[in-house]
This record gives structure tokens, sequence and C-alpha cells, in this order.
């Protein structure tokens, strides 16, 4: 075999210090090794930057695609009926208190002194009877009182003796038992006379008539000797009629929609025709509680503050009330319901800004605004004038509805 020889390496070049020279590399290695590397990174950095550029293209591609692909609608947000409302009613001013002053004896007016139209104190006289035969009465019963005490006298001494006796057995018991009953017989003869005393001179007291409380004569049908006669209705004679002027009250009955907006101590106004240049203002006082369940309304009564007397008892009035609902129902415009099969249903714009198809229960009609009693919610925002083309989960622009395009919902006046 040839055996190869390998030439030995060139021994370095000395340095002055006697040691030998490192042999220096060659540039085209480095380059041969991050030449590739630097240009590999430089395509890389190439082909993201083009992939992003193409998804951005992309994106604001299918946005404007979008956009413009979007239908726009106009919606408002639905808010409830807080708006305050009146509710004005008719009925008639009544006194507070109103009788009718009748005889109670028999007799003949001796002077009257009060006519209608006069205002009267609790306690005042009004006219005074004569009453001869209540008179005759009395003094009779008076006398037989006195005899009834004579013969209680009598028998109760009787009944003390004759027990003394009958202690001692001088008589019979049997004749003491009838002392004893006659004494106890005249004793219910005396009281039986003393009430009767007592009745008629209660009877007397009446001769004086008086006014039970404070008010105004309205009416007086006596003259002096005229002839009265005891008892009510049709059986007794009429004096006057007595009637409290202030305050007046009115009663009112209120429809049961707005029966539970009325509440003991809230105002109201009143409006009379005679007296229009007049500001009249009352208080509720008590409520039925209750309402009528043949016209369905609940009675409510109203006092009126009368201190000049401006107001008469029987006069016809209108009573005002200013009534706020804070859980009012939802009240929309009419134009924003779509009659369907399934019932009336509105467009809602959903947090998504997608359309969706709300199925709701309508209330009152108010003409140009309706109440919907379920199935939205307060703020909700609904599709005004919606059209068949707003297909459930339709993406749309949402717009809102101008200020002076929303108007304001009418008052629900009864």
């Amino acid at each position: 075999m040839v055996a190869e020889i390998k030439s030995a390496p060139k021994s370095a070049p000395l340095k002055s210090d006697g040691s030998r020279r490192q042999p220096r590399r060659a540039p085209e290695r480095r380059v041969a090794i991050w030449g590739p590397l630097l240009v590999v990174l430089a395509l890389a950095m190439m082909l993201t930057a083009g992939i992003w550029r193409h998804v951005q293209q992309n994106r604001a591609q299918q946005q404007f695609a979008q956009e413009t692909g979007k239908v726009t609608v106009e919606f408002l947000n639905a808010k409830p009926d807080a708006k305050p409302h009146t509710l004005l009613l008719p009925g008639n001013i009544t006194a507070m208190q109103e009788t009718t002053i009748f005889a109670r004896a028999n007799g003949y007016v001796a002077r009257w002194l009060v006519d209608i139209g006069d205002n009267v104190k609790a306690g005042q006289l009004l006219a005074e009877p004569e009453t001869p035969e209540l008179d005759q009465q009395l003094a009779a019963a008076q006398g037989t009182l006195k005899q009834s005490e004579a013969n209680f006298e009598l028998a109760r001494v009787t009944a003390q003796r004759w027990q003394e006796l009958s202690q001692k057995q001088v008589v019979a018991r049997q004749d003491n038992d009838e002392k004893q009953g006659s004494y106890q017989a005249s004793a219910a003869t005396l009281s039986a006379s003393k009430a009767n005393v007592a009745q008629l001179q209660e009877l007397q007291a009446f001769k004086k008539i008086t006014a039970p409380f404070d008010g105004r004569i309205t009416t007086r049908r006596i003259d002096v000797g005229s002839l009265v006669s005891e008892g009510s209705g049709t059986a007794g004679t009429v004096l006057f009629t007595l009637a409290q002027i202030d305050p007046l009250r009115i009663f009112v009955d209120v429809p049961q929609t707005d029966s539970p907006l009325i509440d003991v101590g809230m105002d109201a106004k009143i409006l009379v025709a005679e007296r229009a240049n007049r500001d009249f203002t009352g208080k509720v006082t008590r409520t039925a509680g209750a309402l009528d369940p043949t016209s369905r309304t609940m009675r409510v009564e109203v006092q009126i503050p009368n201190h000049d007397g401006a107001l008469f008892a029987g006069m016809y009035a209108q009573v005002k009330f200013v009534l706020m609902d804070k859980n009012g129902p939802i009240l929309i415009p009419s134009d924003v319901f779509v009659f369907r099969p399934e019932g009336p249903q509105v467009a809602l714009v959903t947090n998504e800004n997608k359309i969706h198809w709300q199925k709701i229960e309508v209330g009152r009609d108010f003409g140009d605004y309706m109440e919907v009693m379920k199935g939205i919610d307060q703020d909700a925002k609904v599709v005004m004038n919606p059209t068949d083309d707003l297909t459930e989960g339709l993406v749309v622009e949402p717009k809102p509805l101008a200020r002076k395009a929303q108007g304001e919902a009418p008052k629900a006046a009864q």
C-alpha cells in the first residue's frame, strides 16, 4: 500500500517575542453564515406584512359592505305615562250638615226670631210656641204626683206598724203581708208619677226651639199663630230647615281606572260656572274604599272651605283632580303598532342592533297614542313606522327619533 503522506502544516511566523502568530479567518465565512438568515428574515417580514394588509383590506371591505347594506331605522325609547293628567267629574255641592226642625209639642206659634238666610249659632233661640194643652197635662201630672207621694207615705207608715205587730204576733201574718204589698204598690205608683211629670217637663222644654248646630236658615214655614203638631215626616209640622255651609262638601264618582290614584288629603279644584273668576280648592276627606258593582265607580267626598259664603249648597260644580301615576303603563305612538294574525306587535332594536318583533298587549286607545300593558319594558327601542322588510334578526342602523318629532304624550283625560 502506498502510504499517503500528508504535508506538514507550515509553521506560523514568529513574533518579536518568539511566539507564533495565529492565522486570520477569511471574512467570506461570516457572510456565508449570516447572509441567508437575513434574507429569510426579510422575506418572512414581507410575507407577514402582506398577509396583515390583505386581512385588513378584507375586513374593511366586509365592514363597508355591511354598512352599505344596513337599513337605517328611527326609534324612540318607550316611557311610562308618568305625566300628570287631569280628571274632571261632575257633582252637586251639599251642606256639611242639614236638618229639618219639627215641633215636639202641639200648640200655636207665639213668635219666631230668625228668617231664611240668617246665620245662627248652636243653641240660639229660633221660635217659641204656646202649648196650653201640654201645660195642663203637666199640671195634672204634678197633682197626681203629689197624691202618689201622700199615698206612698201612708202606706210606708202602715207597713212599718204592721211589721212590728206581726213580730209580736198580735196580728195575723196574712194581714201583714197585705200591708207590705200595698206599700210596694204605692212605691211603684210614685215612680210612675215622677216619670210622667219628667216626660211632660222635657216636652215643655221644647217650647223653646233652638238651633242644634251652627249654620244658616234655608227655609221657614211658620208664622205667628200657626198651628203646630208634634211628630216628624208627614205627621209633624216643619218649622225650619238648617244647613251648615262652612265647610261645604261635594260627592263625585271616580272611575275604576283612576280610583287607585285618589288619596285622602289630596287637593282638588272646584269649578263653578257662576264663580268663573274665582278658584276654589278643596281636599279629599274620605273615600268609599270600594267600587259600585253597577257603575264601577268609587264614591269620593271633597270638602270645600266657604268662609265668605260664596258657594251655596245645591250648586252644580265640577271637581278637577290632577293625578300622577308613577306606575303607569307604557305609552307609545299608534303608528308603531303592526296588527298581525298573531296579535299586535312592535319592532324592537336589540343591543346588537338587530330587529326583534315583540308581541304586546294593548290597553286604552287615546287616538295618536296607545297604552301597552305587557310586552315592552321601559327604555326599550321601538322602531317608528316599521315595514315588512324588517325581518327578524336583521341588522339595522338605529337612529334616535328627533325630539320635535316625538312630541308629547297626551294627557289621559276622562
